[in-house]
């Protein structure tokens, strides 16, 4: 979230929104951000319809999950079908889901990275967007790994939002 407000300028942030109070909102509201907590409490369906109601309120070009890590229920996919994208540490579709690193290094891989993706009603199926590779190190431990492909992830999903372009039909595209 953080690299996201740092490095506005072709796009600008207008609206965060988390399930729980955590610093990404805390992080929003520093730099005079509207952010709002839309909790996760009883339904799944109804909390989808409230998600897609609140974040629809700003009517924004493009919706980032970045670090949301909870499953959008098909309500609010085809809200925002086509200007909702995700990142996720691992070179997809390879190794799609919450553990995306550790079963990177349980397989061996010698190349691994980060993809900025469309979102869609799979776990981590939607179109490739963007893709940036790194080199595993011999020995390096999950922990270390994560954290350098965080950096990269960081900075791949800011040099693709730079990219966006909205259409008319609501997908948004991102250039070369």
């Amino acid at each position: 979230m953080q690299a996201i407000l740092d490095h506005q300028g072709r796009y600008s942030v207008d609206f965060v929104v988390a399930d729980v109070e955590c610093p990404a909102l805390d992080r929003a509201r520093a730099a005079g951000i509207r952010a709002e907590v839309v909790a996760v409490d009883g339904d799944r369906d109804e909390w989808n319809v409230r998600l897609a109601e609140t974040v629809a309120s700003t009517d924004p070009d493009v919706v980032v999950s970045a670090g949301f890590m909870k499953i959008l229920g098909q309500g609010f996919l085809d809200r925002f079908e086509g200007s909702l994208i995700n990142t996720h540490p691992a070179l997809l579709p390879a190794f799609p889901g919450a553990h995306a690193v550790r079963d990177a290094l349980a397989y061996g891989v010698k190349v691994t990275g980060t993809t900025v993706h469309y979102i869609d009603s799979g776990v981590d199926t939607g179109e490739i967007i963007a893709q940036r590779a790194l080199n595993v190190r011999e020995g390096e431990t999950e922990e270390e790994l994560h954290e350098r492909i965080k950096v990269m992830e960081r900075e791949l999903i800011v040099d693709t939002l730079h990219r966006a372009t909205p259409t008319t039909t609501g997908k948004v595209e991102f250039s070369a």
